[in-house]
C-alpha cells in the first residue's frame, strides 16, 4: 500500500491510526469498475477493512461482479461529512482476487474466518456470517490510497 505518494493534499491527509479508525466505522463504500464498452460503472456496498486490505462482499450476479471478474481494476471511495469542513475520506484503488468459494455458503475458509466476524459484526451485530449463497468475497489490497480530513484545515 502506498499512501505516501499522495503530493496534493498530505497536510490534510489521515494518518494510518486516523485510516484504520474511519474505515472501521463508515459503513458504505462506493466501488468503481469499468464495463465491458469502457464506461464507468460506480456501485454502493458494504466492506470490511483489516487494516491491509478492503474486503467486498459483493453479490456475485450484479454488474459490478461480472465487471471485476473481466477487468480486476477498481477504485473504491469513503466519504463523511455534511459540511465543507467536515468532509473527509478516502480512495483505495489497485486490483481485486476472489477468495473462498464462489458463491459463498459458508464452507470453512480459514482465512475468511476474521474478515467475516468482523463483517457481522459491524453490520448485523452478531459473531458469524448468514451466508445466502449469492455473495461471494473480494480483496481488495490496495496499489494507492489518498485521503483528506478537511476537518484539518483549520489548523493551517
Amino acid at each position: 500500500m502506498t499512501a505516501t505518494t499522495q503530493r496534493r493534499g498530505r497536510k490534510i491527509m489521515m494518518t494510518p491510526a486516523e485510516l484504520d479508525a474511519f474505515l472501521a466505522v463508515e459503513r458504505t463504500c462506493r466501488v468503481a469498475t469499468v464495463s465491458a464498452d469502457g464506461t464507468p460503472h460506480v456501485s454502493p456496498l458494504w466492506f470490511a477493512w483489516d487494516g491491509k486490505a478492503l474486503w467486498l462482499y459483493s453479490i456475485t450476479r450484479s454488474k459490478r461482479w461480472a465487471d471485476l471478474r473481466r477487468d480486476g481494476r477498481v477504485a473504491v471511495v469513503v466519504d463523511a461529512g455534511h459540511d465543507y469542513d467536515e468532509l473527509r475520506g478516502v480512495e483505495l484503488s489497485g486490483g481485486v482476487e476472489v477468495v473462498g468459494e464462489v458463491p459463498r455458503t459458508g464452507d470453512p475458509y480459514p482465512e475468511l474466518d476474521a474478515v467475516e466476524r468482523a463483517f457481522a459484526r459491524k453490520y448485523f451485530g452478531i459473531d458469524e456470517l448468514p451466508h445466502d449463497g449469492r455473495h461471494a468475497w473480494l480483496r481488495l489490497a490496495p496499489e494507492t490510497v489518498r485521503s483528506w480530513d478537511f476537518r484539518k484545515l483549520t489548523s493551517l
